[in-house]
């Protein structure tokens, strides 16, 4: 997706030469036009099983927005996202797995209440970054527990040299990602042409 590739090489941040920071207008200041046409071309990557999909999934806090307009070009279905840890207002009990953190290698809890998935539930994956993968497989194994399936993850930039996507890919989940980065190196970000 060119506009995208040309707001990473504009204003994202290489961190590190595995971290990205996309804050400039993805997830702490978001621009708004750039999330529409997200949507829209998540819709048209998926419009051969768009009529299946009931429900987007997607992981706290990052993807809440991008999830949010993608659910607009996909008939306005619900959006999910996986709590971060136990809120204390879930009584009625929870599906949940241990990702790992990119930035500080600590294993964090996600969880979906089980009221908001179940069987017979299709879901669309959709995230911002697509690292090792620990977001996507732990939404999985979620979908799993609770009955529902994945149809696939829309991804709006995937890290390919952190082996996240291939991880997912070898287990059947059709991927679909809008910019791949090939390497981070000397605060240069590289993308796939």
């Amino acid at each position: 997706m060119e506009s995208l590739e040309k707001r990473i090489l504009l204003d994202c941040e290489a961190v590190t030469d595995e971290i990205i920071k996309v804050s400039a207008f993805l997830d702490h200041k978001l621009d708004i036009r750039l999330l529409e046409e997200i949507g829209q071309e998540f819709r048209r990557r998926f419009d051969d099983i768009a009529d299946k999909i009931n429900m987007i999934l997607t992981v706290e806090a990052s993807g809440i927005a991008i999830a949010a307009f993608t659910a607009k070009y996909f008939d306005y279905v619900p959006v999910v996202f996986a709590w971060k840890e136990n809120p204390s207002s879930i009584k009625d009990g929870y599906y949940f797995t241990d990702v790992t953190n990119l930035g500080d290698r600590t294993l964090t809890a996600i969880c979906i209440e089980k009221k908001f998935i179940g069987d017979g539930d299709r879901c669309l994956i959709v995230d911002d970054i697509l690292a090792r993968g620990d977001d996507v497989l732990g939404l999985t194994l979620i979908a799993k527990e609770a009955g529902a399936e994945i149809l696939g993850a829309g991804i709006v930039i995937e890290k390919e040299f952190q082996k996240g996507g291939e991880k997912v890919r070898a287990r059947g989940i059709r991927v679909e990602s809008l910019a791949v980065v090939t390497k981070i190196e000397k605060g240069h970000i590289y993308l796939k042409k």
